[in-house]
């Protein structure tokens, strides 16, 4: 990686976060207190595992807005031995859901996804069947060192004793306190006296701890048909969502096969169905394949004209043909193909903005986590997890602290597509936690929250890597673009002269401050792990150097001596 990437830049900045690097262990999550619980892990002798176990506990504290354990996530882990394992523990539809149980308010964009009283995106009936708690548990018993209660016992501690409130905590509380307010708990939490959290606000949180208490001691069937599990569903049935205990009690996490491919040699390992991402990041690399995106340089008008039609392409197949695999046939290995995008790259005009259809026959959220974790062992977690909107359901389970997700809001209401809903049905998900590897080695892992964005980002990530030589800082923190196929948004960190420009080729031009959250990458140099978190969230990198005495070393301060 060099700095001539700039001599061809259409779109130069400078990185606001420093990286950091070290060769005993890694961890970049989005809250300072969240690296540091996953450090404090590694420093117990624990692994990659168990720290990334940490650190989400932490983050359903530091950062609640964006995860829990009624949540939904999945891991992409690298063993030491080599393995590749995916572990979904994604939401969820309950039994008693049915598809037609939402009234929608438009048949089209940008409207399609929204419900009559918005009952798909806040209060009980938003509320899907959670897989955290069980997917963050069994990792942990097959994969890591430590006891459920040693990874608990930093969240249990900063919910006891309290943490300072962000300025970004404290901006979501303001941006989603009108929904807050419905909810008795969630208000007296986060609107105390009615009014927002205020940044640098001492919070406690006293309940959730005692839950967490609960859980260090009942482990994960405490809420999977337990007495907690019992508790919020009756209350959740009072409140007339269709969850039941016995919801709960069948939920089941499914170990996936990787998704895999290349691109300009560098071997990429991803999330199957029903998370897209994984998919579609390898069929946009590979549409990018056939151009010279090193020599048009990064955040020109031609590379970033390129990076926007592969988006459509992707964002028109994503919507026909990625869903859960246990109700939908979906064509990945087609997908995937170098073929497909053969097939594909000469819809792209080099002069003009297209409009792409699928080729394949056959709303989420923004606000997620993600941790990116790697130990001195060779084990790797990328794993990003959410209750997908800011707050999920703004729905606070009485006496737990519990805070519940909405990812019922992921299914389309209109019957008989894809995405729809249906009982039992996992909800389809951007993640797009990734790994590459070269000459067999581990290259990099990434991942961020972002929903429906994350693909892109991860796509451009790639590409800032891969094509323009970016250092791992610069890679994360460079400005992104995004398109679902309507208008293009492309950050402000691109020149003026760029978004006219692209304007010029025909996109519709919506400039945006930011594209996607926070993204955390670990990059690998030989047994050197590099951190790098960007500027779109409270990321930070921590690294463990040092070590042990040396072996044989005990303190004496004289020479010894041999006893007559």
């Amino acid at each position: 990686m060099t700095d001539d990437w700039r001599a061809r830049a259409g779109s130069p900045f400078a990185c606001e976060k420093t990286p950091v690097t070290a060769e005993r262990g890694m961890a970049v999550t989005n809250h300072p207190l969240a690296s540091a619980a996953a450090m404090e892990m590694m420093a117990m002798g624990g692994n990659a595992i168990d720290a990334t176990v940490a650190a989400l506990f932490t983050l359903t504290v530091v950062e609640p807005m964006m995860v829990g354990f009624f949540g939904g996530g999945v891991a992409v882990i690298r063993l030491a031995d080599g393995r590749e394992v995916v572990i979904d523990s994604l939401s969820t539809a309950p039994a008693l859901s049915r598809p037609d149980q939402y009234t929608p308010v438009s048949d089209i964009w940008p409207d399609y996804m929204e419900t009559e009283g918005r009952a798909n995106r806040r209060g009980p009936l938003a509320i899907a069947v959670p897989g955290t708690l069980k997917g963050w548990c069994e990792a942990l018993e097959r994969f890591g060192t430590l006891p459920l209660a040693a990874v608990l016992e930093p969240a249990i501690r900063h919910a006891r004793r309290g943490f300072r409130v962000t300025p970004y905590l404290a901006a979501c509380i303001v941006e989603s306190a009108i929904d807050l307010a419905l909810d008795p708990a969630m208000a007296a939490m986060f609107l105390p006296d009615g009014e927002p959290l205020k940044a640098g606000t001492h919070l406690t949180m006293p309940d959730y701890a005692t839950t967490l208490e609960g859980l260090a001691a009942e482990g994960p069937g405490w809420l999977y048909g337990g007495a907690l599990g019992k508790k919020v569903a009756a209350w959740l049935e009072q409140q007339g969502s269709p969850m039941r205990l016995a919801d709960l009690e069948a939920y089941r996490t499914v170990e996936r096969v990787p998704v895999r491919g290349t691109y300009r040699g560098v071997a990429l390992v991803g999330p199957p169905p029903p998370c897209s991402g994984g998919v579609h990041v390898l069929q946009m690399l590979n549409l990018m394949e056939g151009f010279d995106l090193r020599a048009s340089g990064f955040g020109t008008v031609q590379t970033l004209h390129l990076v926007i039609e592969a988006l459509k392409i992707a964002a028109a197949d994503r919507r026909v043909a990625t869903a859960d695999p246990a109700f939908v046939d979906v064509p990945v290995e087609r997908l995937i193909s170098k073929a497909y995008a053969e097939l594909r790259r000469p819809e792209i005009a080099l002069d003009r903005a297209g409009i792409f259809g699928a080729r394949i026959l056959s709303n989420e959220s923004a606000n997620t986590t993600h941790v990116t974790i790697a130990d001195a062992a060779g084990n790797i977690v990328t794993s990003t997890q959410t209750i997908n909107s800011l707050f999920g359901a703004r729905v606070m389970i009485p006496g737990t602290g519990i805070i519940t997700n909405n990812y019922m809001y992921l299914f389309d209401p209109h019957p008989g597509n894809a995405l729809s809903l249906q009982p039992g049905k996992r909800i389809t998900s951007g993640i797009s936690a990734m790994l590459g590897h070269r000459d067999g080695r581990p290259l990099f892992a990434v991942g961020l929250p972002g929903a429906h964005r994350i693909p892109s980002a991860v796509f451009q990530f790639v590409l800032n890597v891969v094509d323009h030589g970016m250092s791992w800082q610069e890679a994360v923190e460079a400005p992104r673009v995004f398109t679902h196929g309507q208008d293009a948004e492309v950050e402000r960190g691109f020149p003026p002269e760029i978004h006219a420009g692209l304007a010029a080729l025909g996109h519709q031009v919506t400039p945006v401050d930011h594209v996607a959250g926070g993204m955390g990458a670990i990059g690998f140099a030989g047994a050197a792990m590099t951190g790098a978190a960007c500027w779109r969230a409270d990321g930070v990198a921590m690294g463990m150097g040092g070590g042990l005495a040396r072996a044989g070393t005990s303190f004496w301060p004289d020479p010894r001596r041999r006893a007559n």
